[in-house]
């Protein structure tokens, strides 16, 4: 996704200004008044805690160090292992306060806040998803509540033959869309005249509010219900941040959104499972050693050359891979051990500085440019610039939701009853918002890559639904689109070199597959889409029987 406008704005700030009022106990709505992005109102007036860790990932013994800044004279921290059942595992009250200013360009440097609280990870801490939940009181008795995480890794090298899922989740992806501070990948206030999106990202900083924790209910971006014909097209998720408080990018990536409805399900299905991050992956290959299935879900956008080189070697030497997510466009590098995170994009060609050299296969490009030239297929079977957005926005936003079967007979469909032509997970809208696809042809009523976006001839295509790179324009009073076709003018220059019509034929449309790929000893199953969780969530039988049907191979001896 590109840049959302920010609401029309003065010198002074937003225009739209509305009376304060306090939440109890969630999000706040100050960037109504201060900013577009979520950062500090820095109003004693109006207290609020903002908290963060230094890494992003722990080994059970380790000490978590929350750096602090809070305008409240005390504060509170409570810490939660994420899942079906939330477990609350540390508390700690009444801790002093203290206020620091967030420097202005903390989305890029960091917040640079001392640290006011620690926590020694107990020995036998199991691996998972720890939510920390810091509150402070307001005059008017609410409290105001601000969200973090961090994961702990599995202790060790897990046995061989391991029988646990490896849940990788990509917080490569989460980065990118976090603009508090000011700034992600998409929009932002960096540049000179402060109103670029920044190619350099910190770690050491908060999370937006929406990525970590959300209420039930909050919108998601596929459009629900398809809007009625001739109706001025809508970003519900976006209204909807606007109105509460959260961060505009909430519903594009983040634990709350995808990865924590794949966890409730699995352990709900009886499933045991370890969770690591992509950081660990760029750093610690090692955490694949022992795992039958290693398991991707939502939004995996941005990956970098390390996690890919790790992933595809663990594939090769026999391991297992269960993608339930999509939209692989983008490779980007790691710096300062993991606490910052580089991805130039559209702007690689002209600004990232290992162009022209001896690490110009690092360009932080599409993996498909020819600068870099390592197709998505490689790795997970598809790649983003074959897929991309489907059923939100003006992009196909009353097509189908599900996907068509193909091949009924691939194992992948045994006990879901489904025929060739059949549609499934369409009510469940499990198709969208964004999608991986291959260049492809049909011969005899079926589909085939052609290689031509340097796929393997031998993957699999299942079942697929079409996809756009851009929304379907429409005129008419109050009608607006969200991306129109930047997206698509941006990928035609990074393939081509142009925007010719041609190019812009090439990439306009494409499909949303599932795939099945053999790769050396190993195995590929890739569902390219976001919203493949959605089937689960909503007790889709055939989506739920397809993820059991993978788990239960890819975990089998």
């Amino acid at each position: 996704m590109t840049d959302w406008l920010p609401p029309e704005r003065s010198e002074h700030g937003p225009t739209n200004r509305r009376p304060r009022r306090s939440m109890p106990m969630h999000a706040d709505d100050h960037w109504l008044h201060v900013h577009w992005y979520e950062a500090p109102r820095e109003d004693p007036a109006w207290p609020e805690v903002y908290v963060y860790t230094e890494a992003m990932t722990y080994a059970p013994g380790d000490e978590v160090r929350l750096h602090v800044s809070c305008s409240a004279s005390r504060w509170s921290v409570e810490i939660y292992r994420d899942g079906l059942h939330p477990v609350p595992v540390h508390r700690a009250d009444d801790l002093p306060g203290g206020f620091v200013p967030a420097p202005k360009t903390a989305y890029r440097d960091g917040c640079g806040w001392p640290v006011r609280h620690a926590w020694r990870l107990p020995q036998d801490l199991p691996s998972g998803y720890y939510r920390v939940v810091a509150t402070c009181a307001r005059p008017d008795g609410a409290r105001f509540m601000q969200h973090h995480f961090f994961v702990v890794r599995p202790r060790g090298v897990a046995p061989a033959g391991h029988r646990r899922l490896l849940l990788l989740l990509p917080t490569a992806t989460w980065t990118a869309y976090n603009d508090w501070g000011g700034a992600n990948h998409y929009l932002g206030v960096d540049g000179p005249a402060g109103d670029r999106a920044s190619p350099v990202l910190s770690l050491q900083r908060p999370w937006t509010r929406g990525q970590v924790w959300l209420p039930e209910g909050a919108p998601r971006i596929c459009a629900d219900p398809p809007p009625e014909l001739n109706a001025a097209t809508r970003y519900p998720m976006k209204e909807w941040a606007y109105a509460n408080g959260f961060g505009q990018y909430y519903a594009a990536a983040g634990w709350a959104q995808y990865d924590r409805h794949f966890v409730r399900w699995a352990q709900r299905e009886g499933y045991a499972l370890d969770l690591v991050t992509q950081t660990d992956l760029h750093f610690r290959p090692e955490v694949l050693d022992g795992y039958r299935c290693v398991v991707i879900v939502g939004h995996d956008e941005y990956w970098s050359a390390p996690m890919r080189t790790a992933l595809e070697a663990y594939t090769e030497t026999g391991g297992r891979v269960a993608r339930f997510g999509a939209n692989f466009v983008w490779q980007i590098r790691l710096e300062d051990e993991g606490r910052r995170q580089l991805c130039y994009k559209f702007r690689a060609p002209q600004e990232d500085p290992v162009r022209d050299t001896a690490d110009s296969r690092l360009l932080t490009t599409a993996w498909e440019a020819p600068e870099v030239g390592w197709p998505g297929a490689s790795t997970v079977g598809v790649n983003g610039v074959e897929g991309l957005y489907a059923s939100w926005g003006g992009f196909s936003p009353r097509g189908q939701r599900g996907f068509t079967v193909y091949r009924p007979e691939h194992w992948a469909f045994d006990d879901t009853s489904l025929y060739y032509g059949d549609l499934f997970g369409g009510e469940a809208r499990i198709f969208g918002y964004e999608v991986d696809g291959l260049d492809y042809t049909f011969r005899d009523g079926l589909p085939y890559p052609t290689g031509r976006d340097g796929a393997s001839l031998e993957i699999d295509i299942l079942a697929m639904a079409p996809a756009v790179l851009a929304e379907g324009e429409r005129h008419g009073d109050g009608f607006r689109s969200y991306l129109g076709d930047s997206d698509l003018r941006g990928i035609a220059r990074l393939m081509t070199g142009g925007e010719t019509p041609a190019a812009l034929a090439r990439y306009r449309y494409g499909a949303g597959m599932m795939v099945s790929m053999r790769k050396g000893r190993g195995e590929v199953f890739t569902a390219a889409s976001c919203e493949w969780v959605m089937g689960l969530k909503r007790n889709d039988a055939a989506t739920q029987q397809i993820t059991r049907n993978v788990l239960n191979r890819f975990l089998a001896d």
